[in-house]
């Protein structure tokens, strides 16, 4: 089963650390990876005209974010960037296939990212 989902939260969707399944927003399941792949750039599309910047992985893994949109976390004692995640995954897992040339990796930033100190994988 495919899965293609939405996340919002402190981390890009290719770290998977522990409990990263809370940070999803929506969710769409499909049998066939082709049918998942046609909704997956439908979102990405949709998602990339709201946001500034963009940083793709290989494999549908895609994180976008806007200057500004942080969160105050106590624990690190500093803001985070907060990512809108787009994921198409098999069974809660990354995808392990190449896929098109519109969607290898790629960004358009540059600096500091930051993550909180504390998340663990």
């Amino acid at each position: 089963m495919y899965q293609v989902i939405t996340m919002y939260g402190d981390n890009e969707p290719w770290w998977f650390f522990e409990d990263w399944q809370e940070d999803i927003e929506n969710e769409k399941e499909f049998d066939c990876l082709e049918d998942a792949e046609r909704y997956y750039i439908k979102e990405w599309q949709e998602i990339s005209s709201a946001y500034e910047y963009i940083n793709t992985k290989a494999n549908y893994l895609a994180a976008f974010w806007n200057d500004g949109d942080e969160r105050w976390c106590d624990e690190c004692d500093e803001d985070l960037q907060q990512y809108k995640g787009l994921a198409l995954l098999k069974d809660y897992q990354a995808v392990t296939f190449e896929n098109g040339a519109d969607l290898q990796e790629r960004n358009n930033h540059c600096g500091k990212v930051k993550c909180c100190k504390n998340m663990k994988l």
